[in-house]
């Protein structure tokens, strides 16, 4: 799983480099195209106003979304714009990274007790034992720590089955903390966007000494893109974070019922004895 969460976080590391180099370009790009723009239409607005317009629209449609949405980046601030970029890196790699390890973690647990009870019924307790310990996930775990204590009777079982489903419940749940935070960090860092775009305008309005929507323009565009790109990011990440949640409450649910199940076979077997 480290090695899961680690490749994750190198591609999304690498993908922010390359785009970050990427911006740079776009933007000379885009100021030249504007700036070629700006000239051609100044020539030939009183020849064909009509075919200049048809011009700028076909240059529009043909931007993909990708380089759409490298514009905005640049125009967004790249400082603020690469935390929230960060954030989604981040609680992305550790919600795949979970979502690998809870699906692995999902054990057939009927037929887990059925071969159980068969091998406690013929009496052979090491057979139950590595039934348990070749089967992967926690509920296996549980109940080999459950089986071990077979000879002190079902009520050190269930205290054992009991004390170490807590610790199997803590694995399941590592790593929450940080996708949580990397919610509620995104749209804060855009907020922050927010607040700087906003003095940003007000100083090029000191600076211009009028108030017109040209001075104002180019902060409130920073405000705005901060602002949207947090609470995106923080959006994906809450879709990741409910499906853990749910995928935790059912292994939890599971474990919890196998576990009485695990009892009855226990009680049922020292009967018998």
């Amino acid at each position: 799983m480290k090695k899961v969460f680690a490749l994750v976080m190198a591609l999304g590391l690498f993908s922010l480099t390359s785009f970050s180099q990427e911006d740079v370009a776009v933007s000379n790009d885009s100021a030249q195209a504007a700036v070629a723009q700006s000239d051609s239409a100044k020539a030939t607005e009183a020849v064909a106003p009509a075919e200049t317009t048809t011009e700028e629209v076909v240059v529009a449609e043909e931007k993909g979304f990708h380089q759409v949405l490298k514009e905005k980046f640049i125009e967004g601030g790249a400082g603020f714009m690469a935390l929230v970029l960060i954030c989604l890196i981040l609680g992305v790699a550790i919600s795949i990274e979970r979502i690998l390890y809870l699906n692995l973690a999902t054990t057939n647990t009927k037929k887990l007790l059925q071969n159980i009870e068969d091998a406690l019924e013929s009496g052979d307790e090491e057979k139950a034992k590595d039934i348990c310990r070749n089967t992967p996930g926690p509920v296996a775990s549980i109940f080999y720590q459950g089986l071990t204590r077979l000879s002190d009777g079902p009520e050190m079982v269930e205290k054992t089955v009991a004390s170490y489903g807590s610790v199997q419940m803590g694995l399941l749940e590592k790593g929450l903390t940080w996708v949580s935070l990397c919610i509620g960090l995104a749209p804060s860092l855009g907020f922050l966007g927010t607040v700087v775009g906003m003095i940003q305008a007000f100083d090029d309005i000191a600076v211009a000494g009028e108030m017109s929507p040209t001075v104002v323009a180019g902060g409130i565009k920073v405000a705005l893109l901060t602002t949207v790109g947090g609470l995106i990011v923080a959006m994906i990440l809450q879709v990741f974070y409910n499906y853990l949640l749910a995928k935790i409450d059912d292994l939890t649910t599971d474990m919890e019922d196998s576990s009485i199940s695990l009892i009855d076979i226990v009680v049922k077997y020292n009967a018998k004895k």
